[in-house]
């Protein structure tokens, strides 16, 4: 008879009983699918993708045992309160100490990356981690335990990446909110926040989730798109990044417009590299995601009420505040709100070179949006005051699409030149003429529409010369 041993799923039991009781998990419960590995270049054809072959149902039976043994002792000695290196420096404790005095049926590289495993499980994201890794995934959609998908490359797939069950993804939705101070059950059943690396998260649950719980991460790039980057990518002209760069330098404010994923935020920062390295620049998000190259930055951030309803900051409240910070330029992530009459106001009153961003679908819209969001403010001003406001204070609308191959692109920048009646006055200096599709791809050419900008005229004036073949429209047939 075998000697008895300590071990993650039964203390004294003979290794035989163990390695049975392992056996008899059902594998209904814990098989997982293969994991989709990181990848850092263009997308592989799917037969050309590596198969990952699936983990060992026994290992997975060991590892889910620990885990609640784990998430046990840290309940017991309370340690989800504390600081998140305590709480990694304790799982790696549990690990140890179970590898060094338990029998684990593991082989030498599953004990290696049990520890990993676990800890991911504690403190990081559980079965996403290798999405979290992957530079091409932007967005992670997770639509119940056994639907996962993920955009890359512009488009949507679904994963292998697989939940044990519902509890097991309420337990990281609840971690990530915990994470970042916030709460989330029946009586607030919906999240939204920003995790350490930046990428932003939204999480619903039962009874606001008809399907059970849902998770939605938006994530951004360790290293920000340059201008450089964006050219490359074809998301404008070199005339059109020539001209912006001087808008910018010039202080005239500017208007970032698309729908959602268009690349408006990362088409801001882009475009703010022309600030000059000496001027005071604060920037107003709702979850932090601009990234500059200066240095005398200060960004601030809202923030939503607490689980009594008090404590909330919107970004009224920080546009207000931001105007007592001595700003050389405001840069409001996304305007959505009553702010927009703050934002308006303060560009009127010579906070010139202020940038923000709107979703909207064409630059029409776009001022007809700041429109109703002024009247938001609960201030009774007659139409024709609030159009004098937007067309005084914005010089240019940069409108950004996401078309249907994927590709983010400037559909055009358009000038603002005035009020005729109750109707803003615009004309578009430079769009994106489409020539039809080859394949998936679109086909299309940017190019000016020969109209010069009032700017120009502002820039000689300060000795700034501008090339006028940066705005003459291309011939019929060339």
């Amino acid at each position: 008879m075998s000697e008895p041993t300590r071990d993650g799923l039964g203390l004294g039991r003979p290794r035989q009983l163990l390695q049975q009781r392992v056996l008899a998990v059902p594998t209904a419960r814990v098989q997982e699918k293969p994991r989709p590995q990181p990848v850092a270049g263009p997308e592989p054809p799917r037969g050309d993708r590596p198969v990952v072959p699936p983990r060992p149902a026994e290992y997975l039976a060991v590892k889910g045992a620990l885990h609640e043994r784990l998430l046990n002792e840290l309940n017991e000695r309370r340690l989800f309160q504390s600081g998140e290196e305590a709480l990694a420096a304790a799982v790696r404790d549990f690990v140890a100490r179970v590898l060094n005095e338990e029998e684990l049926p593991l082989n030498e590289a599953e004990r290696k990356q049990l520890g990993e495993d676990l800890l991911e499980e504690t403190v990081g994201v559980g079965p996403l981690a290798p999405l979290m890794a992957d530079p091409a995934v932007t967005d992670i959609l997770v639509n119940g335990p056994n639907m996962v998908y993920i955009e890359r490359f512009g488009r949507l797939e679904e994963t292998d990446v697989r939940f044990r069950d519902t509890e097991h993804l309420m337990r990281i939705i609840q971690r990530i909110a915990t994470r970042v101070g916030r709460r989330v059950d029946e009586s607030s059943p919906m999240v939204d926040a920003r995790l350490p690396d930046g990428s932003r998260v939204n999480a619903t649950i039962p009874p606001v989730a008809l399907d059970g719980p849902t998770l939605s991460i938006r994530r951004f790039g360790r290293q920000r798109l340059r201008r450089d980057d964006l050219l490359r990518l074809g998301m404008m002209s070199p005339d059109m990044a020539l001209f912006l760069e001087h808008a910018v330098l010039a202080r005239k404010n500017i208007l970032i417009s698309g729908g959602t994923g268009a690349g408006k935020t990362t088409f801001l920062g882009a475009i703010c590299e022309a600030i000059p390295a000496g001027e005071r620049i604060i920037t107003i998000e709702d979850a932090a995601e601009l990234i500059f190259d200066q240095r005398h930055v200060v960004r601030l951030e809202t923030r939503p009420a607490n689980i009594e309803g008090r404590g909330r900051i919107t970004t009224r409240d920080l546009v207000i505040n931001s105007l007592r910070m001595r700003p050389d330029r405001i840069i409001v992530g996304e305007v959505r709100g009553p702010e927009a009459l703050d934002m308006l106001q303060a560009m009127n009153t010579g906070h010139d070179g202020s940038l923000t961003t709107i979703h909207a679908n064409s630059p029409r819209d776009a001022l007809a949006r700041l429109e109703t969001m002024v009247l938001m403010a609960g201030v009774e001003l007659p139409s024709r005051a609030i159009r004098e406001q937007i067309t005084s204070a914005m010089y240019l609308i940069v409108h950004v699409r996401r078309y249907e191959d994927g590709v983010r692109r400037v559909q055009s920048i358009t000038e603002i030149i005035g009020l005729e009646g109750l109707t803003p006055l615009t004309n578009d200096i430079f769009r994106f003429e489409r020539r039809g599709k080859k394949g998936k791809s679109v086909l299309g050419e940017f190019v000016a529409t020969g109209v010069v900008p009032r700017m120009v005229e502002e820039l000689r004036e300060r000795d700034v010369q501008l090339p006028m073949t940066l705005f003459q429209k291309p011939r019929e047939g060339a």
